[in-house]
């Protein structure tokens, strides 16, 4: 069952609330604390879709989990600022905000109110609650370089039990261990929307916490990534950061924070869906995917994996254990641009992501993806062959565009029509340009 079913009616913890079930409303938020060097990082997710067998091993903290005998700092302020109405969406917002208090991001006004990302409210207009996030933002200032956690305490933000944390995980132990069940589950952020009803019937292997699967390293020039490494994890790898300059913009654009934190980027991947947006990323890249079933490897190219609509080169036996692809240099340029129907926590119409190898003004080698434009994630590979030792021009960008829309076949659906698919890639391709090269006429290329 999933974290949110099993505190509401096994354990009767009911400030939890029943929303959407599809990790976009918020309304079942609450923190899940994990052991790391003697410490607990605590981090927010959507018990909806979080399943339980995820909880091993880690402080599951629900709305009841931070009260004390008065109202905590967070929720005072919530009061002081009348950013509650019908109550529905405020345990939420509540655990949301804690959380932001117990990890040591820069206390500013934008980190705060973007630890709300994945809470909506349909009454208050969110003033109210950007107030009550300020003035809790106001507060941690005074924490002056001090433990999160250790502050937190000591001005009433959490209870004191959360001092004997740390020494009641160590004495749960964590197990990986070799399964013969089918159906392995990692993070579950699509699997518990799309099979809600069945899955929780089925017999499961967890492999989110499977430490075979985390890490992410570099080796020279290229990167080896976990399949089970979360999009958060992928988002604050020093390795990412470094060899991504954009990448903070680029990670918002993908769900929200309490997703990020649980689903996989091999999740992402397996779901096949023709618009994901790491996979999106990660075509661009050449990613390769090493796929085992117990002692038999091997390897295809993500560019292969997709066989037609929710069809992979992957037995059901098999996962994927590694994802590897080159870094890209300080000479190459990458961009990812995604456009929904609103910007944020949106499932995209129309996504793209370039990576162009370079020297000087000529491009050695370039690649070009895009997705919601064909049944599978597409790597447009005329183009990108065509852009390949190409000199950057105006009438380069446009015979790209060309060329694209030779290779894509969108349909008309939810998401707009075929020909706005159509024209929604010739303009993203046209922005790729304009964010990686403003030295050129970026007026010419808005009318090309």
């Amino acid at each position: 069952m999933t974290l949110l079913d099993f505190v509401r009616y096994q354990k009767h913890l009911v400030g939890t609330k029943i929303g959407c079930r599809e990790g976009d409303c918020g309304a079942c938020t609450i923190l899940v604390g994990e052991s790391c060097d003697d410490k607990v990082n605590y981090h927010s997710v959507t018990s909806c879709l979080m399943p339980i067998g995820n909880a091993h091993g880690k402080h599951i903290v629900t709305i009841e989990g931070i009260n004390g005998t008065n109202l905590n700092i967070v929720q005072q302020s919530f009061v002081d600022q009348g950013a509650t109405q019908c109550g529905f969406c405020t345990p939420g917002f509540i655990v949301a905000l804690t959380g932001y208090c117990l990890n040591d991001h820069l206390p500013t006004r934008e980190n705060a109110i973007d630890a709300m990302n994945g809470n909506i409210c349909r009454c208050t207009g969110y003033k109210s609650i950007e107030k009550a996030a300020t003035s809790i933002n106001e507060n941690l200032k005074l924490r002056n370089g001090q433990d999160p956690l250790t502050f937190a305490i000591a001005n009433n933000i959490v209870p004191d039990y959360f001092k004997t944390i740390p020494g009641r995980l160590k004495e749960i132990k964590s197990i990986n261990k070799d399964s013969e069940k089918i159906k392995k589950v990692a993070g579950g952020t699509d699997l518990y929307v799309q099979q809600h009803d069945t899955i929780v019937h089925e017999e499961l292997d967890f492999i989110l916490d499977n430490s075979l699967l985390k890490g992410i390293t570099q080796i020279n020039n290229s990167c080896e990534m976990g399949a089970s490494t979360t999009v958060s994890e992928m988002a604050h790898s020093p390795v990412f950061i470094k060899h991504f300059p954009a990448l903070k913009n680029i990670i918002k654009l993908v769900s929200s924070t309490p997703i990020r934190n649980m689903a996989t980027v091999a999740g992402n991947f397996t779901n096949a869906s023709p618009i994901g947006d790491l996979t999106i990323f990660f075509l661009a890249l050449n990613a390769q995917l090493k796929l085992i079933n117990g002692d038999e490897s091997r390897v295809v190219a993500l560019r292969d994996f997709y066989k037609g609509y929710k069809q992979l080169d992957k037995k059901p036996e098999e996962i994927i254990e590694k994802i590897v692809f080159e870094l890209p240099d300080a000479n190459d340029k990458f961009n990812f641009e995604k456009v929904c129907k609103r910007t944020h926590l949106d499932i995209a119409s129309v996504n793209t992501a370039i990576l162009l190898k370079m020297n000087g003004d000529e491009i050695m080698e370039g690649s070009i993806s895009a997705g919601g434009v064909g049944p599978v994630p597409k790597y447009l590979s005329a183009a990108s062959e065509y852009i390949s030792g190409k000199k950057i021009s105006i009438a380069l960008i446009k015979e790209i565009i060309e060329i694209a829309q030779t290779e894509i076949s969108p349909i008309s659906d939810a998401r707009g029509t075929e020909a706005y698919k159509r024209l929604l890639l010739s303009q993203l391709i046209k922005a790729h340009f304009i964010c990686l090269f403003p030295e050129l006429d970026n007026k010419k290329i808005l009318f090309i």
